[in-house]
């Protein structure tokens, strides 16, 4: 027998009730209040490289992930990860293909990211809200302190790239 009912889209460690038959359910009603975001992320690749940037704010700064933002209302993701990247970074790119959505439970928030495989069009990265950036290549994925939700997408960005 099942002590637990597990939701992939939860956590359920964090929001979890006991009743009566020992069985942990979610509290629904703490799921729905929570907000979700959309985002678009950029790997942006250089020949065997990809580019990482460094938050420099907020409560994940110094973990690394892919450069992106929130989708505004209406925004498709590619054109929200041209626009983030030239807001961000300075530099035109360019969507080669969509890699995949991750989908991923913060404490705090519900957040849906949609990955994109990009090449740099024009301009000279300027990090601009990043604390740093690197170019990484297919050995030093696993050097890097990811972000939890740019973790989920490494499987993804390997296969694409043949790494």
């Amino acid at each position: 027998m099942h002590d637990s009912i597990l939701f992939p889209f939860l956590n359920v460690s964090d929001y979890v009730s006991k009743i009566s038959n020992g069985i942990e359910l979610p509290i629904l009603l703490t799921f729905l209040d929570m907000k979700t975001i959309r985002v678009s992320a950029a790997v942006i690749k250089d020949g065997d490289k990809i580019l990482t940037t460094e938050r420099g704010y907020g409560k994940y700064k110094g973990f690394w992930e892919f450069p992106g933002g929130k989708r505004e209302e209406g925004e498709s993701g590619e054109k929200t990860i041209v626009r983030e990247i030239r807001e961000e970074l300075e530099t035109t790119i360019a969507v080669d293909s969509f890699l995949c959505t991750i989908e991923h439970q913060y404490e705090d928030f519900y957040l849906i990211m949609d990955c994109y495989l990009c090449h740099i069009v024009e301009g000279n990265i300027t990090i601009k809200e990043h604390k740093a950036m690197k170019w990484i290549t297919s050995d030093m994925l696993e050097s890097v302190d990811w972000l939890p939700a740019d973790i989920k997408a490494l499987p993804f960005v390997r296969t694409a790239l043949g790494w």
